[in-house]
């Protein structure tokens, strides 16, 4: 009877503490312990994958917690939690958490890749979407300007016969945007408060024109099109709930225009800018960055501009390098823009590559100055083997490897056949090099000119031996020494050894002191 009675109570206290999820302001804090409850007992679960440490992490918080709250409200079975990768290492490799943070959408306990943006609508959108019919059913008046309400951005199809191939087409589309809600209705009293006669769609916005009523052929690719067009203002302000859909839309050339609020400019220029931005929407998204903005100064000195060039136009086009294009006039007048970007549309312009000018001893120290306009006399020169590192005055690991290069340039300064040079790339750029993230050493042969990256350790042992063996060592995986730098614990420890984790479990776009790729910067 003891027993049968100490059985019971030890059985209720496991389900009693299996049950039991602590939640942190609304988002499930979960472990290895109650991670697999959570995912079976939660038919939609986002989980972020954290460090405490992270900025992108801290910066998710607070929208991570309003989106939770949303969710809540509207009384959805959708569950947000998260996880300390730091201190759940081993959950954090099962799922191959490679970067902070990391959100994985499980639906019945299947994971998915989460794709949307940081800010609390977007993922509430994204989850919604995913979890739900892709349109909305509008069945009267109220339910349509219910659904114009809640966002800024909604679009609705009109279709008499909802099973018709043009509404199928329309929710194809609906279904392949997370950003914006979608809605679909055959009822007749809201075609006749929308003054719609036949078939149509129209994206509502509480900006700008208002609405844009879709005009084009009845296809998914169209309407995408047509949504991706008409969803952003015809002029976006850069900032920090912008960025994403800014780099991360269709449109990927793009208009920079560089104001000063404090200035005035906003005021004296932001209309002439719509107007011009209305005649090429679709094909070019026009973007005001206001440089009063600390967190800009990185933008302005990856164009190579100093606040004294305020206001200043710049075009960048996203798929080929972020090419950069200047123009000859920074008039920001209907017929100079439209000049511009006609003149850029046409393929008239020249790309726009920035050059410091050399210092007047930039060879006569050890580690020699290169700039764009003597770069290729040097790096060139078919007698010498030349090594080049091109740097960011800010990276951290830049800094780390200054005191070894400049202990590499004493070793061969005197040298007849070999230069070691630098080059801060973000100051000047060679229509022949890309550079894609910091440090980057090359290797430009002597006879061949042949360009070889170094993929080694970064020592002075290990340049040593890659100039000393002409490139050859620091290419292949044997030659090349990983640092770990994953969580102090032995799983991680032993996860590296066994070549599970090579990279460490860092943000995917790194502080200063990290290997920032070049057009995260933006």
């Amino acid at each position: 009877m003891i027993l049968n009675c100490l059985l019971v109570l030890t059985l209720s206290s496991v389900l009693i503490s299996a049950d039991e999820i602590k939640t942190d302001e609304g988002v499930l804090v979960l472990t290895k312990d109650n991670f697999k409850q959570a995912i079976e007992e939660n038919e939609f679960i986002l989980v972020e994958f954290y460090a405490p440490w992270c900025g992108h992490c801290k910066a998710l918080a607070p929208e991570y917690v309003k989106a939770a709250a949303q969710l809540a409200e509207q009384e959805s079975p959708i569950k947000l939690g998260k996880v300390d990768a730091t201190e759940e290492s081993s959950l954090a490799e099962e799922h191959g958490v490679r970067g902070y943070p990391t959100l994985k959408f499980f639906k019945n306990g299947k994971p998915a890749d989460y794709g949307g943006g940081r800010q609390s609508e977007e993922i509430v959108n994204w989850l919604l979407k995913k979890t739900g019919p892709p349109a909305k059913d509008i069945s009267s008046v109220e339910d349509a300007k219910s659904l114009i309400s809640t966002k800024n951005v909604v679009i609705i199809g009109f279709f008499k016969d909802k099973d018709s191939a043009t509404a199928k087409e329309f929710l194809g589309a609906a279904g392949s945007i997370d950003d914006f809600p979608f809605g679909i209705t055959s009822d007749e009293s809201v075609f006749k408060e929308y003054e719609v006669s036949e078939d149509s769609i129209i994206l509502f916005k509480d900006f700008d024109e208002g609405k844009n009523i879709f005009d084009g052929e009845y296809k998914e690719e169209e309407i995408l099109k047509f949504v991706t067009a008409n969803s952003l203002p015809l002029v976006v302000d850069f900032n920090h709930e912008t960025a994403s859909k800014i780099f991360g839309g269709e449109i990927k050339s793009h208009l920079l225009i560089f104001l000063s609020k404090e200035a005035g400019h906003y005021d004296k220029y932001l209309e002439t800018a719509k107007s011009v931005g209305k005649k090429y929407k679709g094909k070019l998204l026009f973007v005001t960055i206001n440089t009063d903005e600390e967190d800009h100064a990185r933008i302005m000195e990856f164009f190579g501009m100093q606040k004294e060039e305020i206001p200043a136009l710049r075009i960048i086009k996203l798929e080929e390098d972020m090419a950069k294009y200047k123009p000859e006039s920074y008039d920001i007048t209907e017929d100079n823009l439209s000049s511009f970007v006609s003149s850029f549309l046409d393929g008239k312009l020249k790309q726009h590559l920035l050059s410091q000018d050399p210092p007047e001893d930039w060879n006569k120290t050890p580690v020699k100055v290169l700039v764009a306009s003597n770069f290729d006399e040097v790096a060139f020169d078919k007698s010498k083997d030349v090594l080049v590192e091109f740097y960011a005055p800010w990276c951290g690991h830049c800094k780390q490897l200054a005191p070894i290069y400049e202990e590499l340039g004493e070793k061969y300064k005197d040298s007849e056949t070999v230069v070691i040079a630098k080059m801060d790339a973000t100051a000047n750029e060679l229509e022949h090099t890309k550079i894609q993230s910091f440090p980057t050493l090359k290797l430009y042969k002597k006879d061949d000119n042949k360009v070889i990256e170094y993929n080694g350790e970064r020592t002075f042992v290990g340049l040593t031996k890659f100039l000393e063996s002409g490139g050859e060592y620091g290419q292949s995986a044997d030659d090349e020494v990983v640092d770990y730098k994953g969580e102090r614990t032995l799983e991680g420890l032993i996860s590296f050894i066994e070549g599970k984790e090579t990279e460490p479990k860092q943000e995917e776009e790194e502080d200063e002191d990290g290997d920032a790729p070049i057009k995260d910067e933006l």
